[in-house]
């Protein structure tokens, strides 16, 4: 099956460095054209993870996003979540529902407050069975490095999941799988906005002691949400049963993708929220901290995007809400921070 993979930024060009150090041939949509003819003469993305270098001999690169969508069959969503409904206005309706679609999306569609999945059954009428979502721990800038990195894969086709997963698999990239579509979306939602928590309290000059605490309570926090939307196998240190091929356990809460994540994005320098977060908490303003950044850091409008979507379920969540009125609300990341210190065990 040949692979399409819309999105140009890091790691829209981390996962085409995967896919093609796999030999899979693929096509990609970029933005513009002078970033396609600098990916095809000089072999990397010049703007983004520019020490990744590309094997173009395997790539296609298009500027028609529907171009790359008739040539493919299976559809990596890279576009990080701010523009992805402005990317998917540009796409055939109907043109999708014969697809399978991976996301790589590590945020909600802002607007209707949706994970991917479910604006896509909207709008594109595509079933769940055709959606897969691929999740981390895995930051861009050590995929580039070659260091290795694990990629869990999510969906309901046991044998289309594990095939996906399967093209990934690289000797620096090893792959999981598992049915848990929404929760691992979830997570990968949560853990930004914590990781912005983690950054703020790092601009404020709190320590490694507190760090550890603020995190543990966020990984707590993070299962309660989980559980009161309904996801299951969040326990730890709980497993029903092993892979008798394998010899693996099953996935708990304790895998890469749900704590692991949440861990790498909290500590790493490479992390876009903690690095947004610790702007904000050494006094820059949001615009200032973005224009600074000049790349999107997901939790910023995950923030609001999830404090719509726990009005319905509503979930025990002091954490994030207090993130939330820090960035959305203008509420002091000092007074905000002494609310949080309050609510920590």
């Amino acid at each position: 099956m040949k692979y399409g993979v819309i999105g140009s930024g890091s790691w829209a060009t981390a996962l085409v460095k995967i896919l093609t150090d796999n030999g899979n041939t693929i096509n990609w949509w970029v933005r513009n054209d002078k970033q396609g003819d600098y990916i095809r003469k000089r072999r990397h993305n010049p703007q983004y993870l520019p020490t990744a270098y590309l094997d173009v001999s395997k790539l296609h690169v298009a500027l028609d996003v529907n171009e790359v969508v008739r040539a493919s069959d299976i559809l990596v969503m890279a576009v990080p979540s701010a523009y992805v409904r402005e990317v998917l206005e540009q796409i055939d309706k109907g043109s999708l529902r014969d697809k399978k679609i991976v996301s790589a999306m590590k945020g909600i569609v802002p607007g209707p407050d949706v994970l991917l999945n479910e604006y896509l059954e909207q709008e594109f009428g595509l079933p769940i069975h055709n959606y897969f979502a691929v999740l981390g721990p895995c930051h861009a800038e050590e995929v580039a490095a070659e260091k290795l990195s694990y990629l869990t894969f999510s969906g309901l086709d046991d044998t289309l999941t594990a095939q996906i997963a399967t093209d990934f698999q690289t000797p620096y990239i090893n792959t999981v799988t598992n049915h848990d579509i929404l929760g691992v979306q979830y997570a990968a939602v949560l853990k930004n906005i914590y990781a912005l928590g983690a950054g703020i309290a790092h601009g404020l000059e709190y320590g490694d002691n507190f760090l550890s605490v603020y995190i543990a309570n966020s990984a707590d926090e993070m299962a309660s949400f989980l559980q009161k939307a309904g996801i299951e196998h969040i326990e730890v240190g709980k497993h029903n049963t092993a892979n008798p091929v394998t010899h693996k356990k099953d996935i708990n809460y304790a895998a890469s993708v749900y704590l692991g994540d949440l861990l790498v994005t909290c500590y790493s320098l490479y992390s876009r929220n903690r690095t947004f977060g610790n702007m904000i908490g050494k006094g820059y303003t949001v615009q200032s901290a973005q224009l600074e950044m000049n790349m999107v850091a997901e939790g910023y409008n995950a923030c609001k995007c999830m404090h719509h979507i726990n009005e319905r379920i509503g979930a025990d969540m002091p954490i994030a809400s207090t993130i939330y009125r820090i960035l959305w609300e203008r509420l002091a990341p000092g007074k905000g921070f002494e609310e949080i210190e309050a609510v920590l065990v």
